[in-house]
């Protein structure tokens, strides 16, 4: 019998074990991480949402210095939702009204109204494309079919992202390699982009059957997965490979302050909560102040404009470790992190996998 890390996801991507390190934004992200999951055999990813061309270039050549094995830089296809560029000074000002209490006890300064010119995702993908990176994963969308032709002829293994069966026949029909069907368990931003988010929130162990059943090419498990038993059952179900966000996002390889990560273990942890309060966007994180409030009002602007009206404040929470006032982003399987190294985290994943697959052939 084929032993369950050799599947078409590892081929493809020319890892040991198919087992990927969810790409974190806003900063989560680390090239540390992304060297150790590569070095173990999985695939490392980093978030590179937002960040200008050189930036991407000098993320690249830390990860190259780090590791020789593959991994995956992740870009959002869609940078800014309609009306962001025509929100005026006044609609600011009224959305920045809720946050000001906040950015009083603080003591900082409130951001003023300035039109902002933000990085292209065209911008960042030739740079990506250039570059040669072994993968090229993407959420919100689907690239424009010369980029998705361009990284074929450079060999770069392209995932899209899919949070409905009709999102993944497109990405299939956009001759994307491989697909991530993400259901709504998953921590941070709601990929969604042929239906609002809020109504494509199907659970991973709904979607990736469906999602398996309607496409072709190889699909990839994510939401939900912490440990060896939500491995095992994504497989079981059809998937190829696995998307591991949280529990990555707690070892201390990652890019989150020592609150974020700490939090992640404390009691309390399995109330999280969806909103569009942080950016624009719908995403889970988990309840803690700022995200109670920001749930309750109905005054979000469109992405990316939240997240410059909370910069300065997260900023200055950051500084003083207040937790209570910055985004915690955390999925549904959040009690399940119990590992701290991203070491101990994949050979668990690894263990714990091979030992339920094989009970469960054994079991009559």
């Amino acid at each position: 019998m084929t032993p369950w890390y050799r599947s078409r996801v590892a081929t493809m991507l020319g890892i040991d074990y198919p087992i990927i390190q969810g790409p974190f934004g806003g900063g989560l992200s680390s090239t540390t991480l992304v060297a150790e999951v590569s070095n173990l055999g999985g695939l490392g990813s980093f978030g590179a949402q937002g960040l200008a061309p050189e930036r991407i270039r000098a993320i690249v050549a830390d990860i190259r210095q780090r590791t020789a094995r593959p991994f995956a830089l992740n870009l959002w296809v869609s940078t800014e939702d309609a009306g962001a560029s025509e929100v005026t000074a006044e609609a600011f000002e009224a959305a920045l009204s809720l946050l000001r209490p906040f950015y009083t006890e603080l003591g900082v300064e409130p951001p003023h109204y300035a039109p902002r010119s933000r990085v292209r995702f065209e911008d960042q993908v030739e740079a990506l494309l250039a570059l040669r990176v072994p993968a090229f994963s993407f959420v919100f969308g689907v690239p424009d079919p010369a980029v998705l032709k361009a990284a074929r002829a450079r060999h770069i293994v392209t995932i899209g992202t899919a949070t409905t069966a009709d999102e993944a026949k497109a990405l299939e029909a956009a001759d994307v390699d491989l697909i991530v069907a993400s259901g709504s368990e998953a921590g941070g931003h709601r990929p969604s982009f042929l239906c609002p988010a809020e109504a494509s929130l199907t659970g991973t162990f709904a979607l990736v059957p469906q999602v398996v059943d309607r496409v072709r090419i190889p699909v990839i498990a994510a939401g939900g997965i912490a440990d060896g038993r939500t491995v095992a059952a994504a497989l079981t179900l059809g998937a190829q490979g696995v998307q591991v966000g949280t529990a990555f996002l707690a070892c201390e390889e990652s890019n989150a302050v020592t609150g974020h990560r700490a939090a992640l273990f404390a009691p309390g942890r399995e109330q999280t909560l969806l909103t569009r309060g942080f950016s624009g966007r719908l995403a889970r994180g988990l309840r803690n102040r700022l995200a109670e409030q920001l749930a309750q009002s109905s005054r979000s602007l469109p992405y990316p404009l939240p997240s410059e009206l909370l910069a300065p404040l997260r900023t200055a929470a950051l500084a003083r470790d207040r937790v209570d006032l910055v985004s915690l982003w955390a999925g549904q399987a959040t009690p399940l992190v119990r590992h701290r190294r991203a070491r101990d985290l994949f050979a668990a994943l690894v263990e714990e996998t091979t030992v339920r697959l094989r009970r469960d052939v054994s079991t009559p």
